[in-house]
């Protein structure tokens, strides 16, 4: 397995170095508006602690950042008005990994509406800040 790359997109969001519409933050997790969601309120959960994936990450922060994703999967699905939720986790090029850097997709579905295709296409961050907003006020922030 290759080594973790401080310069990944999301160490650069937790750097302060590239902007994120935050949901959720404590002092081990972050949780973040994706800007190419598959659907609208589709958030990421990351540990701050650096781990390229599943494989690398320590256990009891997998566990920790895992309670996080729950957490925040309720506050989704309540503020996106959803039927369901879609978690993933991907590890490695061949297992669709694009981000080297451990996160979770946490993506509201309602019945019968298919995901976004991935076009590479961002989000208008309008759209982004108001999700962020309705999840943060679901989480009681």
């Amino acid at each position: 397995m290759a080594d973790y790359d401080p310069n990944n997109v999301f160490a650069k969001i937790l750097s302060g170095d590239l902007p994120s519409h935050k949901v959720y933050e404590d002092d081990r997790a972050l949780a973040f508006m994706d800007v190419m969601p598959r659907s609208d309120g589709h958030v990421l959960v990351i540990p701050k602690k650096p781990a390229r994936n599943i494989l690398d990450v320590q256990p009891e922060e997998l566990g920790y950042v895992i309670g996080v994703v729950q957490t925040i999967a309720k506050a989704v699905k309540k503020a996106m008005g959803s039927d369901g939720l879609t978690v993933q986790q991907f590890n490695e090029e061949a297992g669709g990994q694009v981000v080297f850097h451990l996160h979770f997709h946490i993506v509201p579905r309602k019945k019968g509406q298919p995901l976004r295709p991935q076009t590479g296409e961002m989000e208008n961050p309008e759209v982004l800040a108001a999700n962020a907003e309705k999840i943060k006020a679901a989480l009681g922030k």
